[in-house]
């Protein structure tokens, strides 16, 4: 192994969004010593690396990927690091070592946590996890007027702080059913504006419709009832346009709920920018449904206890030192949020959800679930509406209208029906064989252990 050789590859450098806390070097800075007490001084998101020696550290949050896969070549192991798994590829591809690379070879950093790892060669270490975000579980009130107050003020302070990133002038999309989630976070983007002094008329909502959806009933309802009809557009659009095997290419993954969420948000931002080729943000909800643990456990094989007992399992899964815990695609919202990420990436937007970001989810985390509950899974399921709809009421002084949860790909009128994990993974798997059949032949291909022949030139 040659000595002095940066052996690391950032193929995407520092990123964050409504960042606060720290700026972008003090986030490098503070990953390079593993400062995770300076990280969780901060909030908002990002995602770093940065190298100290032999040693590589990354880390970030919720909102913005991280992976990273190791390479050989002649001078040891290269780390390559990337928000997508084809980047990493097309990387090896460019150095002749593609043959080297399978998807299932990469790693996806956990959100919350510093990743360490040594690069010392063959047999590369195990990473070790250095935790950074640990919110007091269950200190707050139980209360439902009081604990929605804390949620919602914490998600007007994160709507705020992203919004006063966004250049002034600049139009902002609301990803918009009416529902819970989308109706609070439109409702704070407009409060944000004008706490800024600006027009909340830039804030605009748009609703997916392929036609007979109902969300986009449930949204102009919603829009006449908050008296804002003039910021809203239904957006509609061919049932022929939602392809599930595009948004497991933009996604990278196979989770059939979260392929689904991304078609629909696919053909939701495409419409968008048909309409609007220079609008560049957009505002959702996603991860309201993973802090107030709205989620229907007959459709999994959860438990009301495991879901109490474990309270980050919808934003983190089980955990880096669970066997369900799988290095690859990490788990819950950690996981699952390439669904809102990717789709906005691929188009061109640049995408926020207040409701992703750590102050919120303490807030969340706060409420002493098992108390307010008490056992009741029915109770659980009506919670949502009443903690946000209290925290508006008392934040903004609004009665917000409140309506049933659905999921995106339901509500807006997905006549296809639901695919299996199986159908997901085969269509993600396939793609991968053809992609790699591009690799270099055994005539062509750079070996690891091959030096190259530095050209002597005549004096």
């Amino acid at each position: 192994m040659i000595e002095g050789v940066d052996r690391t590859v950032d193929l995407v450098g520092v990123r964050s969004s409504a960042l606060s806390g720290a700026r972008e070097p003090d986030i490098v800075s503070a990953i390079g010593r593993c400062d995770t007490g300076a990280l969780a001084r901060t909030d908002g998101h990002f995602a770093a690396i940065a190298r100290d020696g032999r040693t590589v550290r990354l880390a970030r949050t919720i909102g913005i990927p991280l992976r990273y896969f190791v390479a050989k070549m002649y001078h040891g192991p290269f780390l390559v690091v990337s928000d997508r798994i084809d980047r990493i590829f097309d990387w090896c591809q460019s150095q002749r070592i593609g043959w080297q690379f399978d998807p299932a070879y990469t790693r996806m950093v956990p959100a919350h946590y510093v990743v360490e790892l040594d690069q010392v060669g063959c047999p590369d270490p195990s990473p070790r996890n250095h935790r950074f975000f640990n919110p007091p579980i269950a200190h707050g009130s139980a209360d439902i007027e009081e604990a929605g107050a804390a949620y919602i003020r914490s998600a007007a302070d994160a709507v705020r702080g992203w919004l006063s990133g966004v250049p002034l002038g600049e139009p902002v999309a609301v990803a918009f059913s009416g529902g819970i989630d989308s109706t609070a976070t439109l409702l704070l983007a407009r409060h944000a504006c004008l706490e800024l002094g600006r027009d909340p008329g830039s804030i605009r909502a748009f609703t997916l419709d392929f036609g007979g959806g109902r969300d986009a009933a449930q949204a102009e309802a919603a829009v006449q009832a908050l008296d804002v009809v003039d910021v809203w557009e239904r957006i509609e659009m061919s049932p022929s346009r939602y392809d599930l095997e595009e948004a497991i290419s933009v996604i990278e993954d196979y989770h059939p709920l979260d392929v689904e969420c991304a078609a629909v948000g696919l053909c939701l931002l495409r419409g968008i920018r048909e309409r609007y080729p220079s609008l560049h943000y957009v505002l959702d909800g996603d991860g309201g449904d993973e802090n107030l643990k709205s989620y229907p456990l007959e459709d999994s094989d959860l438990t009301l206890s495991s879901v109490l007992r474990n309270p980050l399992l919808y934003q983190e899964g089980w955990g880096v030192d669970a066997i369900k815990h799988s290095p690859v695609y990490s788990g819950g919202l950690s996981r699952g949020y390439v669904r809102t990420y990717a789709p906005a990436a691929a188009l061109g937007f640049t995408a926020f959800s207040p409701f992703s970001v750590r102050s919120v989810i303490a807030a969340a985390a706060a409420i002493p679930f098992e108390q307010v509950l008490a056992g009741d899974i029915e109770r659980l399921y009506t919670l949502k509406q009443d903690v946000v709809s209290a925290g508006i009421r008392a934040i903004l002084g609004i009665e917000m209208p409140v309506n049933p949860k659905r999921r995106f790909q339901d509500g807006a009128g997905v006549a296809r029906p639901r695919v299996t994990k199986t159908w997901c993974r085969n269509v993600f798997t396939r793609m991968w064989e053809e992609r790699l059949k591009d690799t270099p032949d055994a005539l062509d291909r750079r070996s690891g252990n091959e030096v190259p022949v530095v050209p002597v030139v005549a004096s």
